[in-house]
């Protein structure tokens, strides 16, 4: 058990890799980094996987990145609806970057969404994007007066939503990612060596994917909610 426990220590501990020399040393986390070789990766795949794209006789890899795309972006436009359409490519994005976020553990690297400053920025940006979104299509006075419907002895409790609602969403992806951890560790400690690989096919893949499912399903979830 103290083992398990120097493990989970060890992944709630923000590393700082190195130091940027601007106002006294601006430190840059492991999470950070994670996350930057995450968007290298995918727009290094997005530039390699669309070059010589064609109108007609498509190639193998057009057809298969094509059905790849319409899958997401169908995926997610069905979560938002139409009145929300002109979201769906952010949160195809935010899908695929927390998607691989959860499952580079198993190359090797700490996933940037167990460090509890990348799930709140995540929740935050997604909290953002709703507000700007109900902003959008019904004005500002139309924003302000959603907050006393449907009676306005309730507006106390619809501001605090504003709160809520992040914290939540940081709180669930955290807190799934971290337990999926702790679940594995515990694992290995009392089952023979092969069973581990088992139940990190879901713990460590499946789940992961799961959980970026679950935040994308919510905040499109709260940005049909502000549109409607």
């Amino acid at each position: 058990m103290e083992a398990v426990a120097e493990h989970i220590q060890e992944e709630l501990n923000v590393q700082t890799v190195f130091t940027i020399p601007i106002g006294g040393g601006l430190p840059v986390a492991e999470s950070v980094v994670v996350t930057w070789i995450i968007m290298g990766v995918l727009i290094l795949l997005a530039f390699f996987l669309t070059r010589g794209f064609k109108t007609r006789n498509i190639s193998k890899r057009q057809a298969a990145v094509e059905v790849v795309v319409t899958k997401l972006t169908g995926l997610v436009g069905g979560m938002l609806g139409e009145e929300g359409e002109s979201y769906t490519t952010y949160l195809t994005t935010v899908l695929l970057y927390i998607g691989i976020a959860n499952i580079i553990g198993i190359f090797g690297f700490k996933s940037p969404t167990k460090d509890l400053n990348v799930t709140l920025a995540l929740a935050l940006m997604s909290i953002i994007l709703v507000q700007i979104a109900g902003i959008r299509a019904k004005g500002v006075k139309g924003w302000l007066k959603a907050f006393t419907q449907p009676i306005a002895i309730v507006t106390p409790f619809n501001i605090l939503d504003l709160v809520t609602r992040p914290l939540s969403l940081c709180m669930r992806l955290f807190g799934n990612v971290l337990g999926a951890f702790v679940i594995m560790k515990l694992i290995e400690q009392v089952l023979p060596v092969f069973l581990p690989a088992v139940f990190s096919v879901y713990f460590d893949l499946f789940d992961g994917l799961l959980q970026a499912y679950v935040f994308v399903f919510l905040t499109s979830l709260y940005i049909k909610e502000a549109v409607e």
